[in-house]
């Protein structure tokens, strides 16, 4: 193995490179990001750069003092309690406890609560609990305590929800029905979003986290954004952080828009100007992993679209750093070394204000 450097695939596995084969890698990566989103791929300076953050022999890679960036999350203190079915620990805790060791063990630098579900429609029927929760919470923690859950429209569908499915609907050749069903999910999950926000801003809430909007398409995103829009009137004070579903919004509608700008298609880059005029404060590009290809393939496309973004954003972007996205192998435990490289990666250059 002389010579030979240890990195992984999409999924986690683990493979040997040789330094040629790793710039290879992330050549291919970059160009594949520049030609799908249309921007420039990362120079030869940067690809070079990304080539020696491969390259460091130490298992855990990190950036030099004075560029640590803060990171938010969508509620990682559940995976203290959580079940190993949802890659959690199983630990007889709860939540309050959770958050507090999150805060105090490991030290995060911002908290996060939500729904077990975590997603918001489930979190509507209990809000008087939810409330209760995190007032308490709150008032026991002193890093900033968002409030987070999925705007997750395919709840709003049958058999969950009151709306016709529109993949039920899709194949029957019903396409008008199933961009109405779509627009009437839409407009009950952005009055849900609303009711929520108001209800935890009663209490103090420092913020909310609409974590992987534009799950179920551009209608879902759509709804996100409008929902923003309307607390940001009664709550200018709430941070909002909006995260992506994928690296580009689904066009399951096609033709929903905000702000007059069709929604369907967007890659990060366009998007986050729209996050900024709906009122968000922290915008959480997402680019998808591809587990057939290798790591340095995967992190180059990341840095590229987070690049682009940093560099017409206004606001802070935190790039969803999660399994199988922005670089970050699709495995349950994903390995330390990949992890800490992608996240090195797209702060040096990147430019991500947070992760």
């Amino acid at each position: 193995m002389q010579n030979r450097i240890m990195t992984h695939m999409g999924d986690g596995e683990r493979i040997y490179m040789s330094r040629e084969e790793i710039a290879e890698e992330i050549a291919r990566g970059t160009n594949d990001a520049a030609e799908r989103a249309e921007i420039p791929a990362l120079t030869q300076k940067e690809q070079d750069k990304l080539l020696e953050i491969f390259c460091e022999p130490g298992r855990i890679v990190s950036v030099s003092p004075g560029e640590e960036v803060v990171v938010s999350d969508d509620a990682c203190s559940m995976s203290y309690y959580a079940d190993q079915e949802n890659s959690g620990m199983g630990l007889p805790m709860c939540r309050p406890v959770s958050i507090l060791n999150w805060e105090r063990v490991a030290c995060g630098d911002t908290c996060c609560m939500g729904h077990t579900d975590f997603s918001y429609k489930p979190a509507k029927s209990i809000i008087n609990y939810e409330t209760n929760e995190y007032y308490t919470n709150s008032q026991s923690t002193t890093i900033p305590m968002f409030y987070g859950s999925q705007p997750n429209m395919g709840l709003y569908y049958r058999p969950d929800g009151p709306f016709d499915n529109p993949s039920e609907l899709l194949p029957l050749g019903k396409i008008e029905e199933a961009k109405q069903a779509q627009l009437d999910a839409a407009g009950q999950l952005q009055d849900d979003l609303m009711f929520v926000a108001g209800e935890l801003n009663k209490v103090g809430c420092e913020g909310m986290n609409f974590d992987t909007s534009g799950s179920a398409g551009d209608a879902d995103m759509m709804a996100s954004l409008k929902a923003v829009k309307e607390i940001k009137k009664v709550a200018p004070n709430m941070y909002i952080e909006l995260g992506m579903a994928s690296e580009f919004v689904l066009g399951m509608h096609g033709s929903v828009e905000f702000e007059g700008t069709r929604l369907a298609g967007l890659y990060p880059h366009q998007l986050v100007k729209l996050a900024e005029a709906a009122g968000v404060d922290i915008f959480g590009p997402t680019v998808n992993v591809n587990t057939s290809e290798s790591t340095p393939w995967n992190l180059s496309r990341s840095v590229t679209m987070v690049k682009a973004t940093a560099e017409v954003a206004n606001i802070p972007i935190h790039p969803n750093v999660g399994m199988g996205v922005c670089g970050v192998p699709m495995y349950e435990v994903p390995p330390i070394g990949a992890v800490t490289r992608c996240s090195k990666a797209l702060v040096q250059i990147g430019k991500a204000d947070g992760l």
